[in-house]
């Protein structure tokens, strides 16, 4: 009796970290309001002794207050950050757990490798639970007959790594990172020898399936399609995958498995990813590298004292193929090492997109599952034996459910007309209106009064393929920065919509989450008006001797050595601060930038909204670059001409100030504008690297430096007039 009544999961504050977060925010807090006054005082001097022009003045000082708004924003979650710790092992007996269905989600079998979308399969029928209560959905939102045809190679491997994973407790249960792996995650059993012989078995096994794979992408590829049949344009495909049982291997409990392809027509928006999970999570190559994760989850969907409003439990998104410095800081060490262990600390963290398990009932809105169809039709649409199904959720019957539907009507299900005249998308299941759908529906749950858990173990539950090149960090930075601000844009704006309906702490949370990309604005200036200033002999700046140099100097202080702080207390290093500088620099002038202007376009209806996969097909030179921590500056010009450019300034304009207060000797007025662009040079060092020394297919390339040239004469030459005006 004593054992049952002991908690599943603790939760465990780290108070110094919280006292020294909030002497921070008092003294960094203070800082500013001193730099605040320090700028209202220059408007009220006579504007003919002064000595600094109005408008550099003022667009320095709109920067600050932007950036001083984010920061407030930003310190919501560093409030009250909190841990957790989980015992599955006091879960109860297998009989008595509820049913579990996996989501995975894929787009585009060019971009995302069809074999790396079936590990990922593989991965989630060998979690570590009872097979009769696990269902698996692969969502082909392109309809592609190779991803179908490789779930049905799948279903013929999985009767054999199954029982594998099983019989020798694998803990990677995802085969192509068993085999490739360099640790020994087979060292329980490397001396036996029945183990060796399975071993050795399994791998001809997986390496016969790789071939069948590929088989299957080749034949496709020659078959060519000749019925119309597009990602944008097919109709809706649903098969359960299932074969007879094969006379090599005894008949192994294998999970439901099942390929859903929703309908989709040129004529009807399809929501991109939301879409997809509403027509039925992880993204496709997020796979379990350990199998534990559900009834991980489970200790805390099953704790009597959260359950009952508990939306969702959030895993971190960790990768396998990041490097040990991380050059593209793809592994988003701030997000979940800092900021949603802060929102842990409040009401839970937002959905991430993948690698989280969620309550059903979380998705039906206001509704209530009563004894009315009328009622739920409206809310769920018009297929009785979708609402049947739904009033049997509420059932013990639940393992049944999946099963009963006939075909027919799963079809209509996923056509694209099904969702005219409902709830869909607007109160019921993943919400539209954004690419950031994981954000808003988060969000929009918060608001509804659901709690959510975001559960951070030792040992991470989910692996996945980051980042790897400059091109795709940009791209992808571009549509989630888009994203997010189209929600701060919307009538959800958690400023406005969010502390009626949440705690103030949530929303400001929230508002630093979808404001962020405005840190393109201030940073822009940041690296221009200062150093053209700086040549021109116009101060910014208080001059060394003026008390409120020391200000200036604190609040920068301050921001950086917090930020080193955080990085260290979480297992970074002194490198790692400068590659998160470097890369928050190289996006808000870029990714940023672009994903607030195509958000605006689309606030104003000048431009639809697009989704593009991030390509997750590898490159071997790309990838031989990342190794070498090197950058690959081989990316669209409309990302690396700005870089460049901004960069040709600040050296330029370094060079000229420090010529310049050696002819004057004013440096004491210029002293920070000096230091900036030295700053701003150093960190982005990689850059020039590229520009000046690297030699290889990487490098930036003349024709950049040719344009970056011209753009930076073209800023420098428009600013100038307009600067010197008083």
């Amino acid at each position: 009796m004593e054992e049952e009544t002991l908690p599943l999961n603790l939760s465990h504050v780290h108070k110094p970290l919280v006292f020294t977060n909030r002497l921070h925010m008092l003294l960094h807090s203070t800082a500013l309001c001193f730099l605040v006054y320090y700028r209202l005082c220059f408007f009220f001097q006579d504007p003919q002794t002064r000595g600094t022009p109005l408008l550099p003045w003022v667009l320095v000082f709109v920067s600050e207050i932007i950036l001083s708004f984010i920061w407030i924003l930003g310190q919501a979650y560093r409030g009250h950050p909190i841990s957790r710790t989980v015992f599955p092992e006091r879960l109860p007996e297998d009989d008595k757990l509820p049913p579990i269905d996996v989501f995975i989600c894929t787009a585009d079998p060019t971009k995302e490798p069809t074999l790396d979308v079936m590990n990922t399969v593989l991965s989630a029928m060998a979690l570590d639970y009872p097979p009769e209560k696990l269902h698996v959905y692969v969502s082909d939102d392109g309809g592609s007959p190779i991803t179908l045809n490789g779930m049905k190679e799948v279903w013929k491997f999985a009767k054999w790594w199954l029982p594998f994973c099983r019989r020798y407790r694998i803990n990677c249960r995802c085969p192509e990172a068993y085999f490739s792996a360099s640790e020994n995650y087979d060292a329980d059993f490397s001396g036996n020898i029945e183990f060796i012989a399975d071993n050795k078995m399994i791998k001809e096994k997986y390496e016969a399936f790789k071939k069948d794979i590929v088989s299957v992408k080749e034949e496709q590829g020659h078959s060519g399609d000749t019925t119309g049949i597009t990602g944008q344009n097919h109709p809706s495909i649903i098969e359960v995958i299932q074969e007879n049982s094969s006379s090599e291997i005894e008949q192994a409990q294998l999970p439901f498995l099942v390929y859903v392809s929703r309908e989709k027509r040129p004529s009807h928006p399809h929501h991109f990813k939301a879409g997809a999970l509403n027509a039925l999570c992880w993204d496709c190559d997020m796979f379990c590298s350990a199998p534990t994760s559900a009834r991980q989850a489970l200790c805390f969907h099953l704790d009597p004292k959260i359950s009952p409003s508990l939306a969702f439990v959030q895993f971190p998104q960790k990768f396998h193929n990041i490097s040990k410095n991380d050059i593209y800081d793809s592994q988003h060490r701030s997000a979940y090492k800092v900021l949603w262990q802060g929102m842990d600390g409040l009401k839970g963290p937002v959905l991430s997109g993948t690698g989280f398990y969620m309550k059903r009932e979380s998705l039906y809105g206001n509704c209530k599952i009563k004894d009315t169809d009328l009622e739920l039709r409206q809310y769920f649409g018009t297929s009785n034996e979708f609402i049947k199904s739904l009033k049997q959720n509420c059932t013990s019957n639940l393992v049944t459910v999946g099963h009963t539907l006939v075909k027919e009507e799963t079809l209509l299900l996923a056509s694209c007309n099904y969702e005219i005249g409902t709830k869909w998308g607007k109160e019921v299941g993943f919400l539209y209106g954004t690419v950031s759908e994981d954000v808003h529906t988060g969000f929009m749950l918060h608001c509804n009064g659901w709690n959510s858990v975001f559960c951070d173990p030792p040992k991470p539950q989910f692996l996945g393929n980051g980042t790897t090149n400059l091109n795709d960090l940009l791209v992808q930075g571009t549509r989630w920065s888009s994203g997010l601000l189209d929600n701060g844009l919307s009538r959800f704006c958690p400023l406005i919509y969010g502390p009626l309906r949440m705690s103030l702490l949530q929303s400001l949370c929230l508002a630093e989450l979808t404001y962020f990309p405005l840190y393109c604005l201030p940073l822009w200036c940041f690296a221009v008006v200062p150093q053209l200033c700086l040549v021109y002999g116009i101060p910014l700046y208080p001059k060394v001797s003026d008390p409120f140099f020391f200000t200036f100097l604190l609040i920068f202080l301050s921001a950086l050595t917090k930020h080193l702080v955080e990085v260290l207390s979480t297992e970074g290093t002194l490198r790692k601060w400068i590659i998160e500088q470097r890369i928050w620099m190289m996006k808000s002038i870029t990714c940023h930038l672009y994903g607030c202007l195509d958000a605006l376009l689309k606030k104003f209806g000048l431009r639809e909204a697009t989704f593009m996969p991030t390509n997750k097909v590898k490159d071997n030179e790309q990838i031989m670059l990342y190794q070498k921590d090197q950058y690959d500056f081989r990316t669209s010009n409309m990302f690396i001409v700005p870089m460049v450019a901004l960069l040709t300034i600040n050296i330029s304009c370094f060079i000229g100030g420090i010529y310049r207060v050696l002819s004057v000797g004013d440096w004491d007025k210029m002293l920070i504008q000096l230091l900036l662009p030295a700053y701003i040079s150093v960190v982005n060092y990689p850059i020039i690297e590229g520009l000046v020394i690297r030699k290889d297919k990487g490098r930036i390339s003349p024709s950049v430096v040719v344009a970056s040239n011209i753009l930076a004469t073209i800023i420098s030459s428009a600013l100038y007039p307009l600067l010197n005006k008083v």
